[in-house]
C-alpha cells in the first residue's frame, strides 16, 4: 500500500508539473499579444503625431491636403498599425483607404512601411501571408497591432 501511495503521489506531482509547464506555454503567448495595445484617445499628443505622420506622407506622395477618419489605430511598445479613410478638408473628396506601418524611433514616429492595397498583387495587403512576412522584416514589432483577422495574431 505504501508503494501504491508513493506511486500515485508521485504520478500527481509529474501530472501538476506537466500541466503548469504546458499551461504557462500556452498562456505566455497570448498573455504577451493582448496586453499593451491601445488606441490613443481622440485629441492625444501621441494620435495627433501619428496622424501628422501619415498626413504628410500623403502631401508628398499625392500633393493633398487630407484629414483622416480613423477606421483603427492599435499602437504597442513603439509601433502602430494604422487605418484610414482620407478625405479632403471641405469633407467633399474621398479617396481610398490608407494603411501604414509606423516605428516611434528616438521619440518621433515614422512611417515603416505602407502597404500596397492592390487586389491582384501577392505582395499586398489582401495576400494571406503579408503579416507574417511584415514580421519577419520588422522583428521586435509586436503582431497584435495587426487587425484581429490576421493570421499573426
Amino acid at each position: 500500500m505504501t508503494n501504491r501511495k508513493a506511486h500515485l503521489s508521485a504520478l500527481f506531482v509529474a501530472f501538476l508539473t506537466v500541466g503548469c509547464i504546458a499551461g504557462s506555454l500556452q498562456a505566455s503567448p497570448v498573455q504577451g499579444k493582448i496586453r499593451n495595445v491601445h488606441t490613443p484617445q481622440l485629441g492625444s499628443m501621441e494620435r495627433k503625431e501619428i496622424v501628422d505622420v501619415m498626413r504628410m506622407k500623403i502631401k508628398e506622395l499625392h500633393e493633398l491636403d487630407v484629414i483622416f477618419i480613423v477606421k483603427s489605430m492599435n499602437v504597442s511598445r513603439g509601433w502602430a498599425w494604422v487605418h484610414t479613410l482620407p478625405r479632403s478638408k471641405d469633407g467633399r473628396g474621398s479617396y481610398e483607404d490608407f494603411y501604414a506601418l509606423l516605428h516611434k524611433v528616438k521619440g518621433r514616429w515614422k512611417i515603416a512601411e505602407i502597404p500596397c492595397t492592390e487586389t491582384d498583387n501577392p505582395e499586398c495587403l489582401d495576400n494571406p501571408d503579408y503579416f507574417r512576412k511584415l514580421v519577419r522584416r520588422f522583428p521586435g514589432m509586436p503582431s497584435s497591432i495587426f487587425p484581429k483577422e490576421t493570421p499573426v495574431r
